[in-house]
């Protein structure tokens, strides 16, 4: 789709672009806000500074999507294809991400206040300094990914995967990893409550 017919059809009021094909679309700095793209193909589009506050986008095609500095708040990305996304200092809260594939997406200062993140491919992504207060991250996989500075402050991280994760200078405070598995995960500075972290961290102390 003509990105200009399309910016065109939306002032004229219409919402919906179902399945619609934006590969290497730019579409930066605009305002799409409630826009339907479910199913649509946006592959290496330019979204940075766009706001899709409220948006659907559920099982959208977004890998290797610029969405730097992007406000998508309270949208919806269910099933959502975000692998190798830059999302660097997004405004992803409230959003619900769940069973979305973020494999190695760049999260870096990106917000995700309580969030709905859970059974989230999340392997090796970057959410350095990311803050993921209240989120729901709960069956989630975040083996290898980098959280160093992140707050995860009341998050739900029931069942999810951290091992080999880096985790220095994570704020945990209130939150329970009696779940979580952190095999080989990098704790250096961490802040967490010991009466909350999983037994199997003991077993040889």
């Amino acid at each position: 789709m003509n990105t200009n017919k399309l910016i065109e059809r939306y002032l004229a009021g219409n919402r919906d672009f179902i399945e619609a094909s934006l590969q290497r679309a730019n579409l930066s700095e605009i305002t799409l806000n409630g826009i339907n793209l479910s199913r649509a193909n946006l592959t290496s589009a330019n979204l940075e500074g766009i706001s899709l506050r409220g948006a659907n986008l559920n099982e959208a095609i977004l890998d290797k999507v610029t969405l730097w500095r992007s406000d998508l708040s309270k949208s919806f990305l269910i099933l959502c294809c975000l692998s190798k996304a830059c999302l660097i200092r997004a405004n992803l809260n409230g959003v619900d991400l769940h069973k979305a594939n973020l494999n190695k997406a760049d999260l870096r200062l990106a917000s995700l206040r309580y969030a709905d993140i859970s059974n989230t491919n999340l392997v090796g992504a970057d959410l350095r300094y990311a803050d993921l207060t209240g989120a729901n991250l709960a069956n989630s996989n975040l083996a290898g990914a980098n959280l160093t500075g992140a707050i995860l402050s009341q998050a739900d991280l029931y069942n999810v995967n951290l091992s080999k994760a880096v985790l220095a200078r994570v704020d945990m405070s209130n939150t329970s990893l009696t779940s979580v598995n952190l095999n080989e995960a990098e704790l250096y500075n961490a802040k967490i409550s010991e009466s909350k972290l999983p037994s199997s961290l003991f077993e040889f102390a």
